[in-house]
């Protein structure tokens, strides 16, 4: 299958590329595949691909507040070149979305046809990116994660390993809670899904839920960490982009599928063994 990916170079998109080592993938990076490109539709056709997987996006969530024109370019506008891209070619199209397409005053897991409502720009912008992929490619995969961490790229998981070894002790809110989701763990869900009939939106998340806050904890207890975390609420963060208190997604429709991810605290595991892994390969390498 041939397959062009956007994104090829960021946390997602290099765990697909060893998700699907055995296909041929076309990594559609910068500067030859640049979002904001009025050609981005034809060059994507040129390719002639089977499949584009559009893993590519703004996905700061407070920088896409201070910057809503570009966030929009990114996120939603550039998603229907990609979607038109995709038809010319005669490809399936699969877009990676966001739990914070939601409100979070639920309380209970979303399943893919509650009502959204995003709160911020990022998740606003995300949302018009799936209208805007599904209007153009009826029989589109709509993947909606949460709380993406990975080995490769900058995450929540980095940050707090990284402060952990600067400081004594480390503010983490408490009163947001979501499915922590490992990329290696998704990308293997995704190229799951494509080799199956699904279509519209599906949400693949980390089996299970927690806080922020106790994630934090749990990242420093699984890496040998001392450091001290310090529960605080969201407003006391100070961050600029509101978030959802609660964004866990319901994934029975994917069981449905036969297609899992493994429970948070087991994926967070092995990307503690996969970065001491390729940490210690770099060393060998040198």
């Amino acid at each position: 299958m041939r397959i062009l990916l956007t994104g090829a170079s960021g946390q997602l998109g290099r765990e697909m590329q060893r998700a699907l080592a055995g296909e041929d993938v076309i990594p559609a990076n910068r500067p030859d595949y640049e979002l904001t490109d009025p050609a981005l539709s034809a060059k994507i056709a040129a390719t002639h691909p089977d499949l584009v997987i559009h893993a590519a996006g703004f996905s700061d969530v407070d920088g896409c507040e201070q910057d809503p024109e570009t966030a929009f370019q990114v996120n939603a506008q550039a998603t229907s070149r990609v979607a038109e891209g995709a038809v010319r070619a005669g490809a399936r199209l699969v877009y990676i979305s966001t739990d914070y397409v939601f409100d979070g005053k639920k309380g209970e897991p979303y399943t893919e046809g509650d009502p959204v409502g995003p709160l911020n720009v990022y998740g606003c912008s995300k949302l018009m990116g799936e209208q805007e992929a599904l209007k153009t490619c009826p029989r589109a995969i709509i993947v909606r994660t949460s709380w993406l961490y990975g080995v490769h790229g900058k995450n929540f998981v980095k940050t707090i390993l990284s402060l952990a070894v600067t400081q004594p002790e480390v503010r983490v809110v408490e009163d947001q809670r979501g499915s922590p989701t490992y990329a290696r763990h998704l990308a293997q869900v995704v190229a799951g899904l494509i080799r199956s009939d699904v279509t519209g939106v599906i949400h693949a998340g980390g089996e299970g839920e927690c806080s922020r806050y106790e994630f934090a904890k749990a990242i420093l207890q699984e890496a040998g960490l001392q450091c001290r975390v310090v529960p605080i609420s969201t407003a006391e963060s100070g961050r600029l982009a509101v978030r959802p208190s609660y964004s866990v997604l319901s994934t029975a429709l994917l069981r449905q599928h036969r297609l899992s991810l493994l429970p948070w605290r087991t994926g967070l595991q092995r990307f503690v063994a996969d970065t001491t892994a390729l940490h210690s390969s770099a060393i060998r390498d040198r």
